[in-house]
């Protein structure tokens, strides 16, 4: 079977979306507004987060509305892409908008995802957008929005003692969104003055390198010739440690992550160089 990130290139029936995007999207926009719609007290707090599930739940409907006006081609400013700016225009947004009930924020949050995808359908926006990470292809935009949406539907599901929505083959979909972010969210003090070339493998799917050389940090769809070190990881692991939501050393115990390569020692570094917005 071909795999998501390999098919990427291709179209799904619409001739809109890289193949899986758009149903990805949408499902994951249902499945999340299913969680709320479950009786889910919204008051709760979020694992890991100062945020409420009423609160987390209002982000990701605002977040939603956000990546929709810009595939519709609308210049919308939110922080400068640094995490200190992006908490601090979360933060304002919230305190803008006070709705906190489960249904109008699930309704919200499927409503402002299929207008994405209308958008896209549209041909609204052709070349690069600006987004909250800085300048992207529409496509990478889908990529970016399944991302955030995966991210904050993992916390919603924790706090709620449900399922999360993470799989396979949604990971996969995220790659581009996080190829084109990797070198923009990297630690300069951890990075500077290391040089390394990293081969990154998803078990059974994807693979990509990055390549760290005094500060700069590039990340290609190939991976280096001659690789440093090695990392095969379970997809979803690999998610959640890009999105902060898990550390290395539970999924090193748990046989999650293998290491290999001329240089084994590096990989311990390799989550720590970049931080998640």
């Amino acid at each position: 079977m071909e795999s998501a990130s390999a098919s990427a290139a291709g179209q799904d029936a619409r001739g809109a979306l890289p193949e899986g995007l758009g149903a990805a999207v949408r499902a994951t926009a249902e499945e999340i507004a299913a969680l709320l719609r479950g009786g889910a007290d919204m008051a709760l707090p979020v694992p890991g987060s100062e945020w409420t599930v009423g609160e987390a739940a209002a982000h990701l409907a605002l977040a939603n509305e956000l990546m929709a006006d810009i595939a519709a081609g609308h210049a919308r400013s939110y922080g400068d892409g640094t995490p200190q700016s992006l908490a601090a225009a979360n933060e304002r947004a919230l305190a803008e908008f006070d709705e906190r009930r489960a249904e109008p924020l699930a309704a919200m949050i499927v409503a402002q995802a299929d207008a994405y995808l209308k958008a896209w359908d549209e041909g609204a926006t052709d070349g690069t957008v600006v987004t909250p990470l800085g300048p992207m292809g529409p496509d990478v935009l889908g990529s970016y929005l399944l991302t955030h949406m995966l991210g904050h539907g993992y916390d919603l599901a924790r706090a709620l003692g449900r399922p999360h929505m993470i799989d396979r083959d949604r990971v996969e979909l995220t790659l581009p969104f996080l190829i084109t972010a990797m070198p923009r969210v990297t630690d300069s003090a951890r990075t500077a003055g290391l040089i390394a070339r990293y081969a990154i493998h998803l078990w059974g799917g994807a693979r990509f390198g990055v390549t760290v050389n005094n500060g700069a940090v590039s990340v290609a769809t190939q991976q280096p010739r001659r690789p440093d070190c090695t990392i095969l990881i379970e997809p979803v692991t690999f998610l959640l440690m890009a999105l902060g939501r898990r550390g290395q050393w539970s999924a090193l115990a748990q046989g999650r992550i293998l290491v290999r390569g001329r240089k084994p020692w590096l990989a311990p570094r390799f989550p720590a160089l970049f931080r998640a917005p």
